[in-house]
């Protein structure tokens, strides 16, 4: 499993997370195709050209488009999902139905709308440049035209909630609600009393891990699987959620900008408090006090002077360590609560899954 699909085409990560199963692998395939194919006629029916290419703007280069195969997996432990014997192109697939999208594609762009909002809003506050190898929007069109993009594609997305039902509707707010709060919490910052690392994942909990969750609760509501499925999935996505934000973190520090996507060192740049920097920060080691002055001096600007100084000790005190530790602990949390659903290949790719968060940053 390679460290990053940004620049692999469509599917190719549910190839890899399928090998063994090609009826899945095609199934899922065709899913993703269809999902952006979905994305893009929804980011189409803006009214004004303008509007539809900056909703657009990030629907159509290279990602892992995580959130939408995680919904396809969520409906593959529906009762209305097929089965996955027979040959890849035999049967209808939840993916692709001649009577429009299927529900499963429905839950892969619901999912996908709402993440993508998050990044519009994300990159302006982080005063990010690119997203996905591209241009930001806010660095292309400014701050306003990201920020009210973004309100747009939650609009949207709520509208589409709306027609898929109640059950819909009320994940789809509920989680817009957490993450719109993880947000203002990261943006205000902890209080006085608050302990740094609790405010840490309540944050990631909100901004992450709830729209993993949602992702997999989507593809499962829409293709009636059980309850008690529903909120294992849920439970599943919250850790693993969580675990992939820990790699961000990590990757911010230790990849480059054509691996991760994104500027490297940006958090740090910025001041955003990554795990790997409040575990060091908790250190009593003398590299925290220096890491504390650099941390500073970095918040200067993008290019901070500190920046390669404070890499450097964040590798030397061992906190890049420790929050793969703190990554592989949440990691087997969502193994765990994986153990709990019917054996078969969705399961078995929710592993693999965890397998490709621990080795994302290696």
């Amino acid at each position: 499993m390679v460290a990053s699909a940004r620049t692999e085409p469509r599917g190719s990560m549910a190839m890899e997370l399928t090998v063994g199963d090609p009826a899945l692998t095609a199934r899922l395939e065709r899913g993703m195709d269809a999902s952006e194919e979905r994305l893009r006629a929804l980011a189409a029916e803006a009214q004004d050209p303008c509007v539809a290419e900056v909703a657009g703007h990030l629907f159509g280069p290279g990602g892992k488009r995580l959130r939408p195969l995680l919904a396809l997996v969520g409906a593959e432990f529906g009762e209305r999902a097929p089965s996955s014997a027979g040959p890849p192109t035999a049967g209808p697939s939840p993916a692709v139905e001649a009577a429009g999208p299927s529900p499963a594609v429905e839950a892969a762009a619901l999912a996908e709308l709402v993440h993508v909002a998050s990044l519009y809003h994300d990159d302006v506050m982080d005063q990010a440049r690119t997203r996905r190898g591209v241009p930001s929007v806010n660095a292309r069109w400014g701050n306003t035209t990201a920020v009210l993009a973004g309100n747009w594609l939650l609009s949207k997305a709520a509208q589409l909630a709306a027609e898929l039902g109640p059950e819909t509707i009320r994940l789809q707010s509920k989680v817009t609600n957490r993450l719109i709060m993880g947000q203002i919490r990261e943006l205000v910052g902890p209080s006085d009393d608050d302990d740094p690392l609790s405010h840490y994942f309540t944050v990631v909990a909100g901004k992450s891990a709830a729209l993993i969750a949602m992702a997999l609760q989507l593809g499962a509501v829409r293709t009636s699987a059980p309850e008690h499925v529903v909120q294992t999935l849920a439970e599943y996505g919250e850790h693993l959620g969580i675990a992939f934000q820990i790699s961000d973190d990590i990757l911010d520090i230790t990849s480059t900008s054509e691996v991760s996507g994104k500027e490297q060192g940006k958090d740090l740049a910025i001041g955003v408090a990554s795990l790997p920097v409040l575990l060091a920060l908790a250190d009593e080691r003398p590299e925290a006090g220096e890491l504390r002055t650099l941390l500073t001096a970095a918040t200067a600007g993008p290019e901070g002077a500190g920046l390669p100084r404070a890499v450097a000790l964040l590798h030397r005190c061992g906190a890049l360590a420790e929050a793969r530790t703190v990554m592989h602990a949440r990691l087997l949390r969502a193994r765990t609560a994986a153990n709990g659903l019917p054996d078969g290949p969705a399961t078995r790719v929710l592993h693999a899954l965890c397998d490709f968060v621990a080795r994302r940053d290696h």
